[in-house]
């Protein structure tokens, strides 16, 4: 075809074969060693006597799970206490921007190693535990429950801690040790104080607006994966107010503060970050945080939390652990020393988290628990009526003094769990388990001589052993002859611990046979104890009596 006109002709096509590349080999590596230094020749051989080795210093607590140890022997010292790890971060430095002015840390390394651990470990190693381990639990964002002071101005307020031995408040909007949602929760309150003009609290004049704010973080959500929950916790915010109530004049401000949060965090928010809000109204002059009036007012009322396998509800003004992962971890522990079928007393209850756990995990026939704060009643209820409906065990919560005859509700009881504020057990109370043995056989005396025991009358203390709830109605006749064989001990207070310990010890009634030890309060020298004490009953003595008699013959 010719080409299109004005176009120049088409060229012809060349015939001559394209040529294929000679393909080329590359020249062949030659290896080249370098020259060989020449060395001297070996100096003579001389004998050198070396001092003698250094004496070996005590090994450190090991950081790998807990096994199974031998029971220690005269010749072999029992090892070292294990360390069970919990915290996926590697770093066990603070590294805190707020630390030295913050009384809230102690210490700003070794976080997996409380300074008091070596003690403790040495403490129970005396007194014959060989299977004494530690739980370092989560060493950063820990913290789940917070109570912080509201100071200086609304253009600059300061949301934190004392300084160590003051009434200066530091500032620390960057804590490591609180869970982040409580961060962002103290920066959303701050924006809402500069931007509302509400008074910070002035300790000296007595006025102000905004005295305190609790924070507590909830991680139950059961519509996404466990392994988000933690980092998506959600706030629940108490703030106490200065004022008699919510009639005050100063009210209007605390609405337009609780409207600020619930807009800018609650669940039509772009991040959904409070739970509820909660307001105590104080006017003390003491340094005591809350009031005695308490006001629900946004979000959900009940704040949930899995503990121990149950589900567990708390008003603020019940007591929580500060650490949420760390006292699971203490619960899981403490379920397998208490038998199932067993008689259970919890004195120091609180709202029942113990006791309604052990109930629904080791199948008890009975539950006692003795709390002398008389609003954690409605959180027991609440948290109760979650339980399984077949129990088949009774739980009873007593709001009185456990302090008060102690010996009447160790009596009818297999098992005694003890969780005593920092200052340890009561004198009253430490007498009574030493006693134990001796009100075991006046016991049993009184029944074999069918003497008349004299029944109490007294209103006031019959008015303190009624039970305040009772969960089933299933009703458990408590026998006399049933006294603590078990003993379980958790202490916040490590001095008061050891005087306790050596009491109960002294007295023979007790032996110590285990403890653990958790890491509550990373950065810090406390350190919360788990420890278990077992008793010999009267029957069982009387049973080795026998048997010794028979051999001897």
């Amino acid at each position: 075809m010719p080409p299109p006109a004005g176009l120049a002709p088409w060229p012809t096509p060349s015939t001559t074969p394209l040529a294929s590349p000679t393909p080329t080999r590359p020249p062949p590596r030659v290896r080249v060693r370098p020259p060989q230094p020449t060395l001297p020749p070996p100096p003579p051989y001389t004998r050198v006597r070396l001092p003698p080795p250094a004496p070996t210093p005590p090994p450190k607590p090991r950081l790998e799970p807990a096994a199974p140890n031998p029971s220690p022997t005269a010749t072999s010292p029992p090892p070292p206490p294990a360390t069970v790890s919990a915290s996926s971060s590697s770093s066990t430095c603070l590294d805190c921007v707020h630390f030295g002015k913050c009384s809230g840390c102690t210490h700003e390394t070794d976080l997996d190693k409380p300074p008091v651990l070596q003690e403790v470990s040495n403490f129970f190693r005396g007194h014959g535990v060989g299977d004494f381990t530690f739980s370092r639990g989560r060493l950063f964002e820990w913290r789940c429950r917070a109570k912080l002071a509201v100071r200086g101005t609304p253009e600059n307020p300061l949301i934190g801690l004392y300084q160590e031995g003051t009434h200066i408040v530091t500032d620390i909007p960057e804590c490591r040790a609180h869970h982040l949602s409580i961060n962002a929760a103290v920066k959303l309150l701050k924006q809402g104080i500069s931007e509302l003009n509400v008074q910070p609290f002035d300790e000296d004049a007595g006025t102000g607006e905004l005295r305190y704010v609790q924070m507590a973080v909830t991680t139950y959500n059961t519509s996404i994966p466990v392994a988000k929950r933690y980092e998506q916790g959600k706030v629940q915010v108490t703030l106490v107010w200065n004022s008699r109530d919510e009639r005050s004049k100063n009210a209007e401000k605390l609405s337009l503060l609780i409207e600020f949060l619930w807009k800018n965090g609650g669940p039509k928010s772009n991040v959904h970050l409070i739970h509820s809000i909660w307001a105590n109204f104080q006017t003390s002059t003491s340094n005591i945080i809350f009031g005695h009036k308490w006001r629900h007012l946004k979000g959900e009322r009940d704040l949930w939390e899995r503990y121990g396998g149950v589900d567990i509800s708390l008003d603020p003004c019940s007591f929580g652990q500060a650490n949420t992962l760390s006292f699971n971890a203490l619960l899981h522990k403490l379920h397998k020393y208490v038998p199932r079928g067993s008689t259970v007393v919890d004195l120091y209850s609180g709202a029942g988290v113990i006791g309604l756990s052990i109930a629904a995990s080791r199948k008890c026939r009975s539950v006692k628990c003795v709390e002398i704060n008389k609003q954690s009643k409605m959180s027991f209820e609440i948290s109760a009526s979650r339980l399984p409906t077949n129990l088949g065990c009774t739980i009873t919560w007593h709001n009185t003094d456990a302090s008060v005859e102690p010996l009447h509700w160790l009596e009818g009881s297999s098992v005694v769990i003890v969780d005593p504020p920092r200052k340890g057990l009561h004198p009253t109370v430490i007498s009574a388990l030493q006693n134990i043995a001796l009100s075991e056989r006046k016991a049993f005396k009184a029944k074999s001589s069918l003497t008349k025991v004299k029944d109490e009358k007294r209103p006031w203390i019959l008015r303190a052993r009624e039970a305040a709830v009772h969960v089933d109605n299933t009703t458990i006749e408590e026998s006399s002859e049933t006294w603590p064989e078990t003993l379980i001990y958790i202490s916040c207070g490590w001095e008061s611990f050891k005087k306790d310990c050596k009491s109960l010890i002294s007295s023979k009634a007790w032996q110590l046979e285990n403890a653990h030890a958790f890491n509550f309060f990373p950065g810090t020298d406390s350190i919360e104890i788990l420890a278990i004490f077992k008793r010999e009953s009267e029957a069982d003595q009387k049973k080795k009596k026998k048997l010794k008699k028979k051999k001897a013959k």
